[in-house]
């Protein structure tokens, strides 16, 4: 009977979040559709300011349906300062897809909403696509070592176009959020990887590299996050109905040195090395802290 009542509360919440959803989407894409064709002032960066505070809308929603309908027990433990007019790199390991709505949850109202870096083509999913581009959220091509093989000239266009995206973050204060796993974590992946850490698959470090280089007079800060979640059930459904209900969130602050702006990671052997360095540096220490985690 209990784990019936935790779906039925789970459908319930599933259909308020898509009923929430669509409510927030709608007026983002109307708000995108005029920015298409409003050039650069200040009424653009308002539509812009008001999309991100119906997007802190549906983020709080969310999090009020959780908490109404389960007791989940909130462990954060922040070591950072935190604050919304600032601008952060934000990234946590990676185990479930409830890691995104812990995020959204944990850092609502403490930093600027999340957003990721999403492919071109996305920008042409009906409707939710022109809400992200309201939201400015960087749509990026990326070349393969393959074209670029081809086609020398692609060389550094990575860097130019994550440039290009990143341009109008000057406007708004910005968490740009990147899993440095690439992917969920899971014992098949950790095992086919034969990866050096416990808890941890191995850090993809190009992604950050990039956007470092990209927002090189913006970016001081990377919030490291590492969550747990005690017990079993991590699972977004069980989220949703209950049987997650304690999750454990360490936030750290770490800054990131002035000698990697402006760098590039393509094309500098010298440089690339010195980051992957400073990223598996960080990754010994949140497997570390997931260990003592872990234990308790």
């Amino acid at each position: 009977m209990t784990r019936l009542i935790g779906h039925i509360k789970g459908s319930i919440i599933f259909t308020t979040i898509a009923i929430n959803t669509t409510l927030c989407v709608i007026p983002m894409s109307v708000m995108g559709v005029i920015k298409l064709v409003t050039p650069p002032s200040r009424f653009r960066i308002g539509l812009t300011k008001a999309a991100i505070a119906f997007a802190d809308y549906w983020v709080r929603v969310n999090t009020l349906l959780l908490n109404s309908f389960h007791d989940i027990k909130w462990d954060v433990r922040n070591h950072a300062d935190l604050n919304t007019k600032n601008y952060y790199l934000v990234t946590s390991n990676h185990q479930s897809w409830s890691d995104i709505v812990v995020l959204q949850t944990v850092l609502s109202g403490k930093a600027p909403f999340l957003k990721f870096f999403l492919k071109k083509e996305l920008i042409w999913v009906p409707v939710i696509g022109i809400a992200w581009w309201a939201l400015d959220f960087p749509f990026m091509k990326r070349y393969t070592r393959e074209q670029i093989a081809k086609n020398p000239a692609l060389a550094g266009k990575d860097l130019e176009t994550t440039r290009k995206a990143c341009e109008h973050f000057s406007d708004t204060p910005t968490a740009i959020f990147n899993f440095l796993e690439g992917t969920r974590n899971t014992p098949e992946k950790h095992a086919r990887q034969n990866s050096p850490y416990r808890h941890l698959l191995k850090p993809k470090a190009g992604g950050i590299a990039f956007v470092i280089g990209a927002m090189a007079d913006q970016l001081d800060t990377l919030l490291d996050i590492s969550l747990h979640y005690p017990g079993e059930h991590i699972s977004f459904w069980d989220l949703l109905t209950g049987r997650l209900d304690h999750v454990v969130v360490d936030i750290r602050e770490i800054r990131i040195p002035q000698s990697f702006k402006d760098k590039d990671y393509q094309n500098d052997p010298e440089f690339k090395a010195e980051f992957q360095a400073w990223v598996a540096h960080i990754w010994e220490e949140k497997d570390d802290r997931l260990e003592a985690m872990k234990k308790g």
